[in-house]
């Protein structure tokens, strides 16, 4: 047998497992450190009282013969979907069919996967600095990579680009970087796909932080998206659901693919293909506590677990300011993007580590135009986080 041999352009090691390596032998050569974990973006607020209630009963019901439930179906129950369109989308003024929802078991998944209904022939644009799994997963495929240099000169925003992409992978707002894209700017990429047949592959997992106007919650806001655009949500960093598991992709019946003859194909039709295949769905207790983050107790729990961590972020951008460091981010987003003293991430990594016990990102890790910066995260605990800036602010 032959090996992909693709992966071996990889990284040897994934950037958070890299990470935790050197955590953990750092904590080895010194047991008595205190470390306060900033780097990783998981929640440490527990589930809500509303989803762990609507778990409970789920649990019930699985236990008796006339509610048990088995295979369910791959592109989710009708009441997630139903509560998806009506809350998400509806609610905002966003027309959405609840066939164009399929429930999966995390963005990171459906981002990874949805490569797999498109061409290897396809040019890729990725954003500079970029959430790993984009790039990873396409090169896993073989494809053609072109980047999309953001950095403190356009504001870490990417441009629309004087080339022909097929597909594109767009972040607001946007990971590891915490900027998010106005209104304008993502109408400028929605008529860039329309124009070049692409496809937008929008991720708006941390859409729930928006707090500014001007930025789009939803990549269908925008005229023109629902024929050149995917988008992908996560009840991870809304909910809490990092341990459990649920999040979905929106694929309206307008987007239509190529094929090699020239004739057409339905990309929903393609999708939904895909997931009966390779996917057996999510829990039928994991998609009733997603249900619950949609009633009106649920609503006020999870956003008040959201102002919690926006809080954090205010914290984290402010103190790092006054110890006199670069910001970004940190305003409609839970990750604050730093430039770093000296230039080399991995080094400041280790510094910091060494010095205050603080752990973070690099941004090398992230990509060519991540080197000189760092990733924090407001996912955090509130006293250790500022705990976690009183140090730095000693240090540095």
């Amino acid at each position: 047998m032959k090996a992909n041999a693709h992966f071996r352009l990889l990284e040897e090691n994934y950037l958070f497992s890299d990470i935790a390596k050197r955590v953990a032998a750092f904590t080895q050569a010194h047991p008595d450190r205190s470390i306060i974990r900033l780097g990783i973006g998981d929640v440490t607020q527990p589930l809500a009282p509303s989803v762990i209630a609507a778990m409970h009963r789920a649990v019930d019901e699985m236990g008796c013969a006339d509610t048990f439930r088995g295979y369910g179906p791959e592109q989710g129950y009708a009441f997630l979907r139903h509560a998806i369109a009506e809350h998400d989308y509806r609610a905002h003024g966003i027309a959405m069919e609840e066939d164009a929802i399929f429930v999966s078991d995390g963005a990171k998944t459906d981002v990874g996967n949805f490569a797999d209904i498109l061409d290897t022939d396809n040019v890729v644009a990725i954003t500079d600095p970029v959430y790993p799994v984009y790039l990873d997963s396409n090169r896993m495929a073989g494809r053609t990579i072109r980047f999309l240099p953001c950095s403190a000169q356009n504001g870490f925003v990417p441009c629309v680009p004087d080339f022909h992409a097929d597909m594109i992978y767009l972040c607001s707002p946007n990971n590891p970087t915490g900027t998010a894209m106005t209104r304008a700017q993502l109408a400028q990429w929605v008529a860039y796909a329309n124009e070049h047949h692409a496809l937008l592959l929008f991720d708006s997992a941390y859409e729930a932080y928006i707090t500014e106007a001007d930025v789009p919650h939803s990549i269908f806001e925008i005229e023109g998206a629902r024929t050149c655009a995917v988008e992908f949500r996560s009840f991870s960093k809304t909910a809490g659901f990092t341990g459990t598991r649920c999040a979905y992709a929106v694929v309206p019946k307008e987007l239509i693919a190529t094929n090699q003859d020239g004739s057409t194909v339905s990309l929903q039709a393609l999708w939904l293909r895909r997931q009966c295949t390779k996917f057996n769905g999510v829990p039928y207790i994991i998609q009733r506590a997603a249900e619950a983050v949609y009633t009106p107790a649920g609503q006020k729990e999870i956003r008040a677990q959201i102002a919690y961590y926006q809080e954090n972020a205010r914290l984290i951008r402010q103190g790092l300011q006054q110890a006199g460091f670069t910001v970004y981010g940190g305003v409609n987003a839970p990750y604050i993007w730093m430039q770093c003293p000296g230039g080399d991430s991995w080094q400041f990594f280790q510094d910091l580590l060494e010095k205050t016990g603080v752990v973070g990102t690099p941004g090398a890790g992230f990509g060519a135009q991540g080197e000189g910066y760092f990733r924090l995260t407001a996912f955090g605990d509130r006293e250790k986080t500022k705990e976690a800036l009183s140090r730095i602010a000693k240090a540095f």
